[in-house]
């Protein structure tokens, strides 16, 4: 089991977003402690360990330290901002 942490930035960002994408984007979190690379998850290209979820129109960029057993929830952002 992963030790799930969201940064500040991103729990503000995730406060801020409509209840039917908030929850659901929590719940896909949720499930990153079970498994940190689930269906639908995709490395991004240039990052080390940068990966990213779809939600709706909402983008969570994390990494994953297997070491440590570790996600860390780095974005939460609409599409066209996520990758800025």
């Amino acid at each position: 089991m992963y030790r799930v942490e969201i940064a500040r930035s991103a729990l503000k960002a995730l406060q801020k977003l409509p209840a039917a994408y908030r929850d659901a984007i929590r719940e896909r979190i949720r499930g990153l402690r079970q498994n940190p690379r689930p269906p639908g998850c995709q490395k991004l290209r240039g990052e080390r360990d940068k990966f990213r979820l779809r939600v709706g129109p909402y983008r969570i960029l994390y990494t994953i330290d297997d070491e440590r057993k570790r996600v860390r929830v780095v974005v939460i952002a609409h599409r066209r901002e996520a990758y800025r």
